[in-house]
């Protein structure tokens, strides 16, 4: 309750906000990620997708996330995602940022690896913190396997690689897709994640790969880069990661100078972002 004899404050939706970076968004207003599914088949953001950019630009946004953006070819969500690994497809994401942020919106591209919950290729296992299948039959068959040691230094390399490359070629930043059951999210899962390691058990363990690679992203593309986190409020799973485990990892977070939080929730066992909440 605000003190007695003085008003609420209130902020408008349309007035600007500057992050700790040092980006501003000219309005409250955002887009968050989607799952567009119109990047090239060799992983290209395609013409369609570009125009669809410049159309929400002008549609008044202050801030555009970007759908899924894999960070490795060998491992994606859907269908048609974009990938961003190298430079091949630089020229292409450089006329996406320029497409969107042309009348002022600030975009963002989300970077992700799917994990355990990964759909191809067909011919190469997907992976995960452990070699454990999902709980729910439909959404991928196949037991994953358990990341070793060596395999996780390279995917921090390619969260790192992946947000150099999208800040050179014009987004404002990234932001590092930590829910709804994809890779970081099962690492930070009591059920997804049985390593014994470091990077399994504790709490403090089980965060310890997203924070690494917070702390690597940020180092890598500087300070005034803009750079975000989606994270599970909870997995709305029992067992899963609850919401007092959530908020540490947002203090977390906070430590680490990341600008932006987007919280969501639910995994693909439990898809709670879809409406379905599990008892």
């Amino acid at each position: 309750m605000p003190p007695k004899n003085r008003a609420p404050r209130t902020i408008a939706v349309g007035s600007p906000l500057t992050l700790p970076c040092g980006v501003t968004l000219p309005n409250r207003i955002a887009k968050a990620a989607m799952s567009e599914q119109l990047g090239e088949i060799n992983g290209a953001p395609s013409q369609t997708l570009t125009r669809l950019y410049s159309a929400w630009g002008r549609g008044g946004a202050g801030l555009l996330i970007t759908g899924n953006v894999m960070i490795d070819r060998r491992a994606y969500v859907e269908p048609r995602n974009v990938t961003l690994e190298d430079d091949r497809h630089f020229e292409a994401v450089g006329n996406w940022a320029r497409a969107g942020s042309r009348e002022g919106a600030v975009m963002v591209m989300q970077i992700n690896h799917p994990g355990r919950v990964a759909i191809g290729p067909l011919n190469r296992l997907p992976v995960g913190p452990s070699a454990l299948r999902p709980g729910t039959i439909g959404y991928n068959l196949r037991k994953p396997r358990a990341l070793p040691l060596d395999d996780i230094a390279d995917l921090r390399r390619r969260f790192v690689r992946s947000a150099e490359l999208a800040v050179e070629a014009g987004f404002a930043g990234v932001q590092v897709h930590a829910a709804h059951g994809y890779l970081l999210s099962q690492f930070l899962s009591p059920i997804a994640n049985q390593r014994t390691d470091r990077y399994g058990g504790s709490p403090a363990n089980r965060r310890r790969l997203l924070l690494d690679i917070v702390a690597d992203v940020r180092a890598a593309i500087g300070p005034r880069a803009l750079l975000s986190v989606k994270l599970n409020s909870a997995d709305f799973q029992s067992g899963g990661l609850d919401e007092r485990e959530s908020l540490d990892i947002a203090l977390a977070l906070e430590q680490l100078g990341i600008d932006l939080l987007e919280v969501s929730g639910g995994n693909y066992e439990a898809p709670a972002m879809t409406g379905v909440v599990q008892d």
